[in-house]
């Protein structure tokens, strides 16, 4: 499933045009973006809880030459299933 399928399926259930529905589905992409943006967690009840990661600056590799390379710190999407969420699936 991608982003238009979700859109019609809203559309479906809410009975609005598809306008209507790619502006509900890209608010609830766009709330949870910029949350994650500004450091926030996402706590969705059921579903899951979408949070940010710092890691480390690390040395790595480039695989065509060998060279080690520096990695930079940097933020990171994570997202953790909830136990509903992980119970439905299994």
């Amino acid at each position: 499933m991608n982003k238009a399928d979700i859109i019609e399926k809203v559309r479906e259930t809410l009975g609005s045009t598809t306008a209507d529905a790619t502006r509900a589905v890209e608010t609830v992409v766009d709330s949870i973006t910029s949350s994650l943006k500004n450091g926030d967690d996402v706590s969705i009840a059921g579903f899951g809880i979408f949070s940010t990661k710092t890691r480390a600056a690390r040395e790595g590799r480039n695989p065509r030459t060998g060279e080690t390379v520096h990695i930079s710190a940097m933020r990171v999407a994570k997202f953790r299933a909830s136990k509903a969420l992980k119970d439905l699936v299994k």
